[in-house]
Formats: structure tokens, C-alpha cells, sequence
């Protein structure tokens, strides 16, 4: 069992618009600039968006920062299968823990929505449900970076 995270982006711009921007990695190199992290980098290959990023724990529970540490290394790959839709897996090395979901954009009158939609999995006994809950607020903050981002981008283009 784990914590479902289902968020919703929208933009006013196209499906093909957005699924450029979602896939471009100075777009995403940007984000993670705008979120802060310590060390990260991306690659797209054949469809596949790859975000290695570490970020520090600090702001953390101290139950929290005693599994990770001072900083957090996390790796999301996104397998776009079709413009429309990609398979997402979120790892932490070396820790207990992912996320494995989809993203999905849909158009409707111009206007395009992502919805992301992930299950958060913590493998602890007693502190898992405490760390998932922690670790689906941390993707929600990421997601809402992500989106003023996104509608940054798509303003300026």
C-alpha cells in the first residue's frame, strides 16, 4: 500500500506544445534550477526524459534526514510512449522507497492538461505512512514548480 499523488497541470498552450516543452531538456534543466537543487542534470533519449538531481534535506523532519542524510538523490525517468502519455518511476538509491505512475496530457480547446498521477511506496516499518505523506508533499511543491515553469515557457515562445 502507498500514497496516491494525482495532480493536474494545464496550460494554455497545445498538446504538441507541451509535450515539446515536457521533453526539452533545457526546459527541464530550468525547473530543476527553479526547485533549488544542490547537483542535478538531464537527458532525453528516444523519447525518454531522465532528471538525476539531488537535493539537501534541510527543512526535514529529523526522522526524515536520519534515513537520507544531508541530501537526497533522486532519479525520474519518464518513457514517453506517445506524445499523449509516458510511464513515470522515481527512484531514491539506496533507500526504500519510489514512485511509479503516468503522465498524461489531453487537449481541449487549446488548452492542455497533465495529469500526473503517482503512487508513493515507502518500504519502513512504523515511519513509512509518515515518509510517504512527506514525500507526496515534496512532489506536489516540485509539480507547482514545475507548472509556473511551464507557463513561463510557453508564454515566452
Amino acid at each position: 500500500m502507498g500514497t496516491r499523488v494525482v495532480k493536474d497541470l494545464t496550460y494554455d498552450a497545445s498538446l504538441e506544445e507541451v509535450s515539446a516543452m515536457l521533453t526539452d531538456p533545457a526546459f527541464r534543466e530550468l525547473v530543476l534550477e527553479r526547485m533549488h537543487v544542490v547537483r542535478g542534470n538531464v537527458t532525453v533519449e528516444d523519447g525518454v526524459v531522465t532528471l538525476h538531481q539531488v537535493q539537501s534535506s534541510s527543512g526535514l523532519p529529523s526522522f526524515a534526514t536520519k534515513l537520507v542524510g544531508s541530501e537526497i538523490e533522486i532519479v525520474q525517468v519518464e518513457s514517453w510512449r506517445t506524445t499523449e502519455q509516458a510511464d513515470v518511476e522515481v527512484t531514491i538509491p539506496g533507500k526504500p522507497g519510489e514512485m511509479a505512475g503516468t503522465a498524461t496530457l489531453v487537449e481541449t480547446g487549446g488548452r492542455t492538461t497533465e495529469r500526473v498521477d503517482l503512487e508513493v511506496t515507502v518500504r519502513l516499518p512504523f515511519v513509512g505512512g509518515k515518509i510517504e505523506g512527506l514525500v507526496a508533499d515534496m512532489l506536489g511543491k516540485a509539480l507547482d514548480t514545475e507548472h509556473r515553469t511551464g507557463v513561463e515557457w510557453l508564454a515566452s515562445r
